[in-house]
Formats: structure tokens, sequence, C-alpha cells
């Protein structure tokens, strides 16, 4: 019964060891393949920036001001600020600021597309739009000047869709701090896995598509209950439906920065939502390896049992687990964060080391239940 125990968690080992070979590789080949200027050149396409918001009154100003600096022509860009049902008075403080012409406010009407959530403001968004390029980000979110230039310049007439990275800016707590090294792993992985073409996870607040892309895949036309799913589920659906190319814009000025969560129960709530998209992938293999994944982190309260209960043998292969888990991704995480976040991220690692195995497995548990509390709304699955 103990070398079943141990061999199926010495393959567990191995697939996840795999896993982040993967990753890692995907981050140096768009690491050797990334020019580390900006790019001089623009898309001769139109672009609209779609930003949905709901009870934002405390950033929206700001969104407005780093999208007014953007170094991009007035005339080849519109934004399209969003009005999802805010009950604050951000649709006032946005309507009453300065802003230049190609800033447009609108509201979702009241039945449209009522169960889509989130997707439906974006949704509308295009539907208004005049670009061939949308472009995605959040209204809690801050923008470099040179964000829009060098996200859209990675298109070329084969590109459908590309991911921009994500930064959390902290204050000097540990709390955000290990959410900050945290999110940077999640934005890497999505980066090295977009590297080898096997494009798996996103983020809304920096993305763009093909408004072509979008529609040739039918849109967001899956799980309408699912508030999220507007970033790595249409990203999927492009890669698999469609001829056209995904990208990850490798380059820091190309980052979006948004606050970490202020609390345990934001932050709880937050990764819940993210983790309940996962069983709705069209990919079922890929389904099969993120099972696979959440066997092997379950394995370590496992063998922290087996280990006091039947054999110590399982306490010596639990540590050979956690360092082979580790040094891959400290490898990953140094590695991305020269290029893009700054190695003084790394400074929490082996402390969040710990925490990420129970964080792994609880937001897996509660996301599969579905319900959670996304902007003050009760979301139910």
């Amino acid at each position: 019964m103990i070398e079943i125990i141990v061999t199926i968690t010495a393959l567990l080992l191995i697939h996840y060891s795999f896993f982040l070979l993967d990753i890692y590789h995907g981050l140096r080949t768009l690491i050797a393949n990334s020019p580390f200027t900006v790019y001089k050149t623009i898309p001769d396409d139109f672009i609209s920036v779609i930003i949905p918001f709901r009870n934002e009154s405390d950033n929206i100003l700001e969104s407005l001001t780093s999208i007014e600096m953007q170094d991009y022509p007035k005339d080849k860009f519109e934004v399209i600020y969003i009005n999802d049902f805010s009950d604050d008075d951000s649709p006032g403080l946005l309507s009453n600021a300065r802003k230049s012409s190609n800033v447009i406010i609108l509201s979702v009407p009241e039945d449209y597309s009522k169960y889509l959530h989130k997707k439906r403001a974006i949704r509308y968004g295009i539907e208004k739009a005049r670009g061939d390029i949308i472009v995605t980000t959040d209204a809690d979110c801050i923008h470099t000047s040179k964000w829009l230039r060098t996200l859209v310049s990675q298109f070329d007439k084969q590109t459908g869709f590309v991911s921009g990275p994500v930064e959390f800016t902290i204050g000097q707590s540990f709390f955000e701090r290990a959410q900050r090294l945290e999110f940077a792993g999640l934005v890497l992985t999505g980066a090295g896995l977009i590297g080898i073409n096997k494009p798996l996870i996103c983020n809304a607040a920096n993305i763009a598509y093909r408004r072509k892309a979008f529609y040739q895949v039918d849109g967001f036309s899956y799980k309408h209950s699912l508030s999220s799913g507007d970033d790595e589920l249409l990203m999927q659906k492009i890669k698999s439906e469609s001829s056209f190319k995904i990208k990850f814009c490798m380059n820091k000025d190309a980052i979006v920065k948004t606050s970490a969560s202020r609390s345990f129960s934001q932050f709880y709530q937050q990764r819940k939502r993210w983790a309940s998209k996962g069983l709705f992938y069209t990919d079922h293999l890929l389904i099969l390896k993120l099972i696979l994944i959440f066997l092997f982190y379950l394995s370590f309260p496992v063998q922290i049992v087996l280990g006091i209960c039947i054999s110590p043998m399982f306490l010596f292969s639990l540590v050979l687990c956690f360092i082979l888990k580790a040094i891959p991704e400290f490898m990953i995480l140094r590695t991305g964060a020269k290029k893009l976040f700054g190695t003084s991220i790394l400074k929490p690692f082996i402390w969040a080391e710990f925490l990420h195995i129970p964080y792994i497995l609880i937001a897996g548990i509660s996301g599969l239940f579905g319900n959670y509390i996304w902007k003050e709304k009760k979301i139910k699955r």
C-alpha cells in the first residue's frame, strides 16, 4: 500500500515538474523574441479601448487620467467607459471630468443580456465600438503612457489575441507583498504557456483581440452565469476555433497596475471567482492536467497525515516534493521578474511557498461550487 501511494505521488510530481518546465521554456522563448525598447510602429487598424465599471468612484478619475496620457494618436483610437449599473457616484464623476473627444461614456441598458454580468458590459461596448481591434482593461487600473502603443504593436494580420502583463501595487504589509508575488506567478504562468502555444490563462485587465476573431468564435457564447470568462475562455476559443495566433506582450511598458486586495475576504472572493472558470474549459485534456496539478497539491496534507500516522517515509517524500516544487517555481519567477517586475518582488518567496499550498487547495475547492461575491453582487452558478 505504501509503495502504491509513493508511486502515485511520484507520478504527480513528475507531471507538475514537466508543467513547470514548459512554462520556463515558454518564458525563455518570449524573452529571446521580445525587443527591449517600445515599438515605434502602430497598426493601421482603429483601436477601441473598452473599460467596464461598477462602483469605481475611488478609482475612475485616476483611470481616466492614465488613459488621457496615452502616447497614441487621438484619431487612431477611442475609449468607451461602460457603466454596469453603478450605485455610487462614479458615473457622475466621470461625466463631469474634463476629457478628450475620443472618450465616450455609455450605460448598459437594463434589459440587455442580464445574466452575462461583466461580459454584457464588454459585449455592449463591442457593439457600439468602431475599432477593428478591441482592447479591454479595468477601471481600477493605471497605465503607463506607452501602454496602448506597446500592447497593440504586437498585432499583425495573423494575430487574433494579445495578452499583456498586470502587476499589483502594494503597501508594506506581508499580505500585499505576497499577493504581488503570487499574482506575478499567475501572469508569468500565462505568458510561458502562450510562449509554447498552449494558452491557458490571462487577465481581462490587459488584453486585446480582433473584432473579427471575437465574432468568428461567437464571442461570449459559453456559460452565461460566469461573471468572468471575458479573458481566458475567449482566448482559448480563439486558439481552438480559429487560425489566429495568440501572443503575450513581454514588455514592461505594457504593464497595467492595479491594487492588491485590501482584505483576506476580498482576496478569497476574487480567487474563488477565478477558480470557478476551470471546469468550463472546452479542452478536456487541459481539465485533466489541472486536476492532476490539484491532486499534487492535495498530496502535501495527505503526506503529512500519512507521515504521522503510518510511516516517516512520507515526511521525507513531503520535503522532497516541496523542494522539487520550489526550485523550478523560483526559476520561473526570477526569469520573468528580471524582464517585467524587478527582482525585489521575490523577497517573500519562501514564506509564500508555504502559503501557496493551502491557498491552491482552498481556492480550487471553493471555486468548484461557483458561488461568490463580485462587485457587491452575489453570483450563483
